[in-house]
């Protein structure tokens, strides 16, 4: 929005239960700054903002000083439990989402939730509680024409923030489709297709490899999204109950945050120090950031690509992190299905990979990486930010935050004795599309 272009259209959704995430408070600041620097204060810069937030939160008292209209969230409903809560509804009312028709989708599916019998979300929780005691902890979602774009991106965040801790737990692996790489059967895989039946594909839905892996899959979820939102929600807190844990409770994603608020933490309008250590190795835009012993001697960045991927524990998996822009710098999502692929080629049980977005992964699978098994390998992805943004009000950049948080996470990994590399882009695009020529 440089110079203000679309601001005079434009409404912010503040929504944050707790009131004290600290991106959202960034990003809210940020906007603010922009209309005013667009000429939008008083009356007119107050109704230019909504807050979805706790009753009692920080974020609830800036609103009211601030004279922002407050959405007040049901402090018993946890944030990944919340899409069909005031968290989940009042953005998506504001954005035209028919929210009537989402709650009469799940109104629908409510009454066989109170049955003992033909329950489905009973059958699917108790389904996915047993596989993860059984010793097929990686849930794998694919999309098979569910008619639902991004909804294994919310399943993800609920399973993972909610079963991973105590050393258990379900990690969701969300794969680009039932033909991609990541979704072939496995000893410790249990694959959910999110779309049609498998023994009815459908009109229009072809046939040949990709019905056969749908019929293989053996579990299929399909229906209204209200419908979704309520059954997985119910699922997932019956399968904390059969893995034996809470649900509800976040112990080890405080960790990662803790460690990025004490780098960002710097003596009044001073910018937070960060420690830069010279790369191990470098190889045009992409720097290496990396113990020597996880590089097991690699002198280009396939054999770092491949020494990552020889270094996952047997039963383990991968976890990659890109802490870029998901618009500006979409082409590195494509890395979870290259490596996925590579992997296949240098191991003879190939591990799960994974791909979040930061600092949006610390929220989704954040809690899972540290509080569950033990096993996990992290390929962190920063970036050189070419324009970076102040935040008003406090003593560092967006782009400074963001990596901090990075930072903040890889030291909380390593504490725990989990392998971490970084890969740093001095250019992003560059650097993108020699991740994805190195892998092949």
């Amino acid at each position: 929005m440089a110079g203000g272009d679309g601001l005079d259209r434009t409404l912010v959704v503040v929504s944050d239960r707790s009131g004290e995430t600290v991106e959202t408070d960034a990003l809210h600041r940020v906007l603010d700054g922009a209309f005013r620097d667009a000429g939008i204060t008083g009356a007119g810069l107050a109704r230019r903002f909504v807050v979805v937030t706790g009753p009692g939160s920080p974020l609830e008292r800036l609103a009211a000083e601030s004279g922002h209209r407050v959405v007040r969230a049901d402090p018993g409903v946890e944030g990944a439990y919340s899409a069909l809560a005031a968290s989940g509804l009042a953005p998506a009312a504001l954005a035209g989402a028919d929210v009537e028709a989402l709650l009469d989708d799940a109104e629908r599916l409510s009454p066989a939730l109170a049955q003992p019998y033909d329950n489905p979300a009973l059958a699917l929780g108790a389904t996915l509680g047993a596989s993860a005691l059984g010793g097929r902890d990686k849930l794998v979602l694919a999309d098979h024409g569910s008619g639902l774009p991004g909804f294994g991106g919310w399943a993800e965040q609920l399973v993972a923030e909610s079963t991973g801790k105590d050393g258990r737990g379900l990690l969701p692996v969300v794969v680009e489709g039932v033909d991609a790489p990541g979704f072939e059967l496995a000893p410790d895989v249990r694959r959910v297709v999110l779309g049609g039946r498998p023994d009815d594909p459908g009109p229009g839905r072809g046939s040949g490899t990709r019905e056969a892996a749908v019929r293989e899959a053996g579990l299929s979820v399909a229906g209204p999204l209200g419908a979704q939102f309520l059954l997985w929600e119910y699922a997932t807190a019956v399968a904390c109950r059969v893995i034996g844990v809470d649900p509800f409770d976040r112990p080890d994603a405080r960790t990662s945050a803790e460690a990025a608020a004490a780098l960002l933490r710097a003596e009044e309008g001073a910018a937070p120090t960060v420690v830069h250590r010279p790369p191990a190795l470098v190889s045009g835009a992409v720097e290496v950031h990396a113990p020597e012993e996880a590089l097991k001697g690699a002198k280009s960045l396939a054999d770092v690509l491949e020494a990552v991927l020889d270094g996952v524990d047997d039963g383990g998996y991968l976890a990659v992190m890109a802490y870029l822009d998901r618009s500006g710098d979409a082409g590195a999502e494509r890395l979870r299905a290259l490596l996925a692929s590579r992997g296949a080629e240098v191991r003879k049980h190939p591990a799960p990979v994974t791909f979040g977005w930061g600092p949006r992964c610390l929220h989704t699978a954040g809690q899972y990486h540290k509080g569950g098994p033990r096993n996990g390998s992290f390929l962190q992805v920063t970036g050189h930010n070419e324009a970076d943004v102040a935040v008003p009000g406090r003593p560092y950049t967006l782009g400074e935050l963001q990596l901090a948080q990075a930072f903040g996470d890889q030291r909380a990994l390593r504490s725990l004795g989990r392998p971490v590399v970084r890969l740093h882009l001095r250019d992003r695009a560059e650097g993108v599309a020699q991740l994805a020529e190195a892998l092949g």
